[in-house]
């Protein structure tokens, strides 16, 4: 194969396989499905059964919620990451020479207030059969870096998002045991750009913007058991299995790299993990109730991202590990219009430390939150929520290489990053 013919599929490699796309880690889940669940630190799942937003967690609790039930709320995430420079390099060809990458430390990546939003409907239909429907964005991210940023090589723009629609049932087989499950139909768009180096450190550098999208369509069932002043519940959540297809442009080149500029079709398989929930609530008094919830996933299916285009397919390995989140809670209500809640939350990264990039600055969390409802009314309810994340730092040391020999050229993005998040929650539980 000609050297000509050749170049698109290593920049495709370069643009897109080294930031990853479809890499969705730690910092990507959204653990912010419920303003009600973030006062808890989500230590309600599986068995609360307590609000509307059930139905993600598990949906076979709808069965303690009487009547017709919504709740319509959002999350404000204020986000923040810093990166410092440690020596990122790249190389000239034909030489050893490792030459620095000098540049601005990129700035706050994330926008100044990242919306959001979800919904929840429940309906009981008979003394058994109860039906739910929940919207809400479970993975997505959104960072720029400014121009001229150290890790420009590795990433300068990343923009995830996903929808997801869960028509949903529970039965309750009897007094204490009820069963539900439902369908996720879920949409997934990525856009993600990154500097190119040129062969010649001396020039402006290129550019490499990969964007696609796709639906797909998955599942998941829990069971709910009450035993006197104590509630269990499990819930299984399906891996999701995402083709994107899309396109990448390249541009900026110069010199002999210059036939390598243009437009590729391409396609990237991505399976997001499976999830289990283990939940456990339990009364201690008429007033005071205590919540446990450990979670499981299955981030070990993403092993590599693979990139199919016209032009060839590449491979970039991972490695990813299972992962775990343990959270623990609880609520005193004061009197019949206010219950006050707190909680705290350990989450575990399943980033492999030799895979680390500036496009996920993420590592192990700690959650500390705080809420409160307040009963306007038989008929409605305001939650209000507050929870702090502190993101463990992570050093990282990524080299990626770019085009084929003798023009190969690596660049080696060294960087120390840490972080943290704050979220205000708040939603309208409405009962008819």
């Amino acid at each position: 194969m000609s050297f000509s013919r050749r170049l698109p599929s290593f920049l495709l490699v370069a643009g897109a396989i080294a930031a990853p796309v479809p890499a969705l880690a730690g910092g990507f889940y959204l653990q912010e499905q419920s303003p009600k669940e973030t006062g808890r630190a989500l230590s309600g799942g599986a068995a609360a059964g307590d609000d509307p937003s059930t139905v993600y967690f598990n949906p076979a609790a709808m069965t303690e919620l009487s009547g017709i039930q919504t709740s319509v709320g959002g999350i404000a995430l204020f986000a923040k990451a810093q990166q410092t420079n440690r020596g990122t390099t790249r190389t000239v060809p034909g030489t050893t020479t490792q030459v620095p990458v000098s540049g601005t430390n990129g700035g706050n990546a994330f926008e100044s207030v990242i919306p959001i939003p979800s919904f929840y409907a429940t309906g009981q239909v008979s003394d058994r059969l109860w039906v739910g429907l929940g919207v809400n964005a479970p993975f997505g991210l959104k960072l720029e870096y400014e121009d001229g940023y150290f890790g420009r090589y590795d990433s300068l723009y990343t923009d995830l998002k996903t929808y997801n629609i869960q028509p949903s049932a529970a039965y309750k087989l009897t007094d204490n045991l009820s069963v539900g499950g439902g369908v996720d139909v879920q949409y997934v768009k990525v856009t993600l750009t990154n500097a190119l180096p040129q062969l010649s450190p001396l020039l402006a550098d290129g550019h490499a913007s990969v964007e696609g999208d796709d639906w797909s369509v998955g599942w998941n069932a829990g069971l709910f058991y009450r035993a006197g002043d104590t509630q269990f519940g499990v819930h299984y959540r399906s891996r999701m299995k995402h083709s994107l297809e899309g396109e990448q442009v390249i541009s900026g080149l110069a010199g002999p790299l210059a036939g390598g500029n243009g437009s590729f079709a391409a396609t990237a398989p991505l399976t997001l993990p499976d999830i289990v929930t283990l939940s456990m609530t339990h009364r201690l008094t008429p007033q005071l109730r205590a919540m446990l919830t450990a979670r499981w996933y299955n981030w070990s299916v993403m092993q590599a991202i693979t990139i199919n285009a016209a032009n060839g397919t590449s491979v970039k390995e991972l490695e990813y590990s299972d992962t775990y989140s343990v959270s623990a809670g609880g609520e005193y209500d004061v009197n019949d219009k206010l219950t006050l809640r707190a909680g705290t939350m350990f989450d575990r990264s399943p980033t492999n430390p030799q895979h680390l990039t500036t496009r996920v600055p993420d590592g192990d969390r700690v959650w500390l939150s705080g809420g409160a409802t307040w009963n306007l009314s038989q008929s409605f309810a305001l939650n209000l929520s507050y929870a702090h994340t502190f993101v463990e730092k992570a050093n990282i040391i990524r080299p990626d290489s770019y085009f084929p020999a003798p023009a190969t050229v690596t660049a080696t993005t060294r960087a120390q990053t840490s972080g943290n998040a704050d979220q205000i929650a708040a939603s309208l539980t409405m009962r008819f």
